[in-house]
């Protein structure tokens, strides 16, 4: 399984909105220096995350992006498979969009990969924003700006 650029800035955005704790709306440009994404592809991929539902928007001089839901409430295998798809690492285990084994029943590799996706599964669907926030604040990571310290 691969993240794409897009999944990862994505994850990233939603990060930095789930470490702002005031009800004040972050601005795009705020996301875009402290996660070292293109302001460009960052406002798509806030449009795309506002559609699906994880964040809104407020417009005007005071405007600017707000989680939808609680960090609690939000995993990064919602955000994963909202950007990217499913989280097989081969198309014949997806649960979600499984294709035809080009080796039906003579595949040696079917369980194994069906015990990668389920492993992968378990850690993207069980682990929050509210999580990441608490282990890297634990971890004294804190993002500012153009550094990580």
């Amino acid at each position: 399984m691969t993240v794409s650029a897009k999944c990862y800035y994505a994850l990233r955005a939603i990060y930095a909105l789930s470490e702002h704790k005031t009800t004040t709306p972050l601005k795009a440009n705020e996301i875009a220096e402290q996660q070292h994404i293109p302001i460009k592809f960052l406002e798509a991929i806030l449009s795309q995350l506002k559609g699906g539902g994880f964040v809104n928007s407020r417009r005007g001089a005071e405007g600017g992006y707000l989680l939808a839901r609680a960090p609690e409430t939000v995993t990064i295998g919602m955000v994963i498979r909202f950007i990217d798809g499913p989280v097989a690492p081969v198309d014949c285990v997806s649960q979600s969009r499984p294709k035809q084994c080009e080796y039906p029943g003579n595949c040696p590799f079917f369980g194994f990969w069906g015990r990668v996706r389920q492993a992968i599964a378990d850690v993207v669907d069980q682990t929050t924003f509210a999580d990441l926030v608490k282990e890297n604040h634990a971890l004294g990571y804190l993002y500012v700006a153009d550094w990580t310290i």
